[in-house]
């Protein structure tokens, strides 16, 4: 290797670096994001208990941050556009900080409820803008594993919840399981000083000199260069308008967002996610520990599977993950469905059924969705477009788990477990039909492929 070849490789070395640094300090907010949805699941175990609540109050417990997190995600979109991507970040990182103890503290259900919601406020938002921001400073060759490490954030905090809840479950301290959440809020607000803002967003806004400067750190100089003239083609060209999003050009990418958005949701994970102590208890697990620590394995194989696709979206491509992924889903729901409806329940059936339900959601629907999302709009209005797919991921989500007691009640667990499987089939033909692929593409390239 000559020197000049090893100069490049140390270069190549050093700006990828810096753009993998940026993404994980990012993506605390996405850790912050799993935690805070997923805490409730073996909270509300003892929240019920303390609260006396009835099996709709119990829903609601469960579901009001994600009425919050749809009221975030749909007003991000907008401060992010006009005020930066950082700053809003930081913003968010302290209501998560404050609003996480404000919930541990909580002595009712009024109280609880709103605490909640707020936390919901702050997932929403950080479910669109972090892995917006990461899109936006990643190189296109790592993007894929970058915005990824978002997802991988998520369900890291999954499992930190899942692993939280378990060691104050003895002591049924449920406080202590919310109040935990304060922790990473505090280290997210102190990294989120030293990180830049979006170059894409300083040049939506004419900062071009701003924005090189940023480039040239997280790549080559050519490639910064050969990004910024295309950012200047295309912040000329697309001065767009939120109501642009609907001209013909871009329908298709906004129905994709929107449809998948939907799909990641309707097919069931989060039911899955939020009611597994329940549902596992359901199918013989006797106390609330032992469900809570089966728990902690379906987190864990959920985490590692979506290491797997960190690896695969760059080389692969998002969509024929997506499409397996989608078929491994609904295979895992309707033997789950198949499971409940059998003469003798076996517990560990159930548990294999749902960690290879997550597995393929894993590879497939929860980073794919979180990704293209980041990719496919116009750069001057990618923040409200977003918003538009994040609100539809939130609408989806609260009205799946508040209603999955009241259906499992009405259909009993096969029938609804093979209702979601039957919502898999019709995601599968949609993401067939519609979903592009994106994988080596710069954001500027895939604007002007609409």
């Amino acid at each position: 290797m000559n020197s000049e070849t090893k100069l490049q490789a140390r270069e190549k070395s050093r700006v990828s670096g810096e753009a993998i640094l940026i993404a994980i300090i990012a993506a605390i907010g996405g850790l912050l994001f799993g935690y805070d949805t997923s805490v409730i699941s073996g909270a509300i175990l003892f929240v019920r208990r303390q609260f006396e609540l009835k099996a709709f109050e119990t829903e609601l417990a469960v579901s009001i941050v994600l009425a919050g997190a749809a009221m975030g995600a749909a007003v991000a979109g907008y401060f992010a556009d006009r005020f930066g991507r950082k700053p809003v970040l930081v913003v968010n990182a302290v209501i998560f900080g404050v609003f996480a103890v404000v919930t541990g503290m909580s002595n009712g259900l009024p109280l609880f409820l709103a605490a909640r919601f707020v936390v919901g406020l702050a997932v929403g938002v950080t479910s669109l803008i972090t892995p917006l921001y990461i899109a936006e400073l990643a190189p296109f060759s790592i993007r894929g594993a970058l915005v990824t490490l978002n997802q991988l954030a998520i369900v890291t905090g999954i499992v930190v919840a899942y692993y939280v809840d378990y060691i104050f479950a003895g002591a049924q301290n449920w406080r202590a399981m919310f109040i935990s959440a304060a922790g990473p809020s505090i280290i997210l607000l102190i990294a989120l000083i030293f990180l830049p803002e979006s170059p894409r967003w300083l040049a939506a806004h004419g900062l071009f000199d701003a924005a090189f400067r940023i480039l040239s750190r997280i790549e080559s100089l050519p490639e910064a260069q050969r990004d910024l003239d295309e950012l200047r083609q295309v912040t000329e060209a697309d001065r767009l308008k939120f109501r642009d999003l609907f001209a013909p050009r871009f329908r298709k990418p906004l129905l994709v967002g929107i449809g998948l958005g939907a799909f990641t949701q309707i097919t069931g994970v989060n039911t899955i996610i939020y009611y597994t102590p329940t549902i596992l208890q359901m199918a013989g697990f006797k106390s609330a520990s032992s469900a809570i620590l089966a728990t902690i394995l379906v987190g864990s194989v959920n985490l590692v599977a979506t290491i797997i696709s960190l690896f695969l979206l760059d080389r692969v491509g998002r969509r024929p993950l997506l499409l397996i992924g989608i078929v491994g889903m609904g295979i895992g729901l309707g033997h789950l469905g198949f499971s409940f409806g059998a003469g003798h329940l076996s517990r560990e059936v159930v548990l294999l059924d749902v960690l290879g339900y997550l597995a393929s959601f894993a590879i497939s629907l929860g980073p794919v969705f979180w990704l293209l999302i980041s990719e496919i709009y116009p750069t001057t209005v990618r923040g409200q477009a977003m918003s538009m797919a994040s609100v539809t991921v939130w609408i989806a989500d609260l009205l799946v788990s508040i209603t999955f007691l009241s259906l499992v009640e009405a259909l009993g667990a096969r029938l609804s477990f093979w209702l979601y499987a039957v919502i898999c089939i019709a995601a599968f033909i949609f993401s067939l039909k519609l979903v592009p692929e994106t994988k080596d593409k710069t954001l500027e390239e895939i604007e002007a492929g609409w």
